[in-house]
């Protein structure tokens, strides 16, 4: 039983790290999702803006 209660503590301070990596990870992974969802958004908007002024210019050109 003393055995056991040696090594309590490094396994508190073992799932106390694995939790920490866990979220700094999962953090990460948010922040890198976010930066590609923004990108594509931005390649979208521009195509987008693209298509109206060819729109524009067809109805001015009609």
């Amino acid at each position: 039983m003393q055995s056991f209660e040696a090594i309590l503590p490094f396994i508190f301070i073992a799932l106390l790290l694995l939790g920490c990596i866990s979220f700094t990870m999962f953090i990460r992974r948010l922040l890198i999702n976010s930066s590609y969802k923004n990108e594509r958004l931005y390649n979208i908007e521009k195509k987008l803006d693209e298509l109206l002024d060819r729109m524009e210019n067809d109805k001015v050109s009609k």
